[in-house]
């Protein structure tokens, strides 16, 4: 019996090729994760392997996650453009780039000042009567990462995780104060915003305001970020000397008079002392 070929119906649409039909769909396909979120999750297998492995070539990675080599390669080439991993030249293995070691870094060292930070903020706290805060570098802005009040606090304004202006705090001001001279000048040289009527806006007379502060070892913002709030703050360093955070004390302007204000200061700056010694810093 000779069979008969189908001939195609003229009224049905011609077969595309379905998605599953491609090699690149056929790779391992993480549960859950369509589209750019699997490309995330496979970047972050990436970073996993190497960590393992020390140092792999883009067919042991692309075998690792069970896709091609293109794949594995465009990967690679993104994360090294970020500086996340790099790539031995002679050998043509790829390893963990030192990007790795600054995010590790600062995730360490927002972890180990919170950690030491707590008694010292909480000991301020009780001798001063005011707020005391921790806060550290995050971009363009102090980021409260550390809150203790005193039994002098009138409100219950929380700091906690608050992103503050560098050019209008005294935490702002210490950060902003010792930084290197190219990054702080790029950042008091763009147009400041003007949040009360004694904040500091000008590059001039902000630039001179921070040399003050590192001869002064602390800085002091009166109703620069808000009316009716006072505060004073100094450096925390690390083992290396780096200034890493600041230590501050903020509560109301009637009652951090200019007097009290520099009393608290020394305190303020005794305290910092006290913490950077817990950083490593004078060892």
């Amino acid at each position: 019996m000779t069979g008969t070929r189908k001939q195609p119906d003229h009224n049905e649409e011609p077969r595309e090729d379905r998605p599953e039909d491609r090699p690149e769909s056929r790779e391992k396909q993480p549960k859950g994760a369509p589209g750019s979120v699997q490309s995330v999750d496979r970047a972050v297998s990436v970073l996993e392997i190497l960590a393992r492995l020390g140092e792999a070539g883009v067919t042991e990675i692309a075998d690792e996650l069970g896709v091609h080599k293109s794949t594995a390669f465009r990967l690679l080439g993104v994360l090294e453009n970020r500086g996340l991993v790099g790539q031995a030249k002679d050998r043509g293995k790829y390893f963990l780039g030192a990007g790795v070691l600054r995010l590790a870094g600062a995730a360490a060292v927002r972890l180990d000042i919170s950690q030491e930070g707590g008694p010292v903020c909480r000991d301020l706290a009780d001798e001063l009567g005011e707020t005391v805060n921790i806060a550290i570098l995050d971009d363009d802005a102090a980021v409260n990462i550390m809150q203790a009040r005193g039994p002098a606090s009138v409100t219950a304004q929380n700091w906690l995780g608050r992103r503050t202006p560098l050019h209008a705090t005294s935490s702002g001001k210490i950060l902003l104060a010792h930084l290197p001279t190219t990054l702080r000048e790029g950042l008091i040289a763009r147009t400041l915003p003007r949040l009360t009527d004694h904040t500091v806006t000008g590059t001039v007379a902000l630039r001179g305001e921070l040399e003050a502060v590192v001869d002064q070892g602390f800085a002091i913002a009166v109703e620069e970020l808000e009316v009716g709030l006072a505060a004073v703050a100094a450096p925390v360093r690390a083992h290396d000397g780096k200034v890493i955070g600041a230590l501050s004390a903020s509560g109301p302007v009637y009652r951090l008079t200019e007097d009290r204000l520099t009393e608290h200061a020394k305190r303020t700056v005794a305290a910092a002392v006290e913490l950077s010694r817990r950083m490593g810093y004078g060892f």
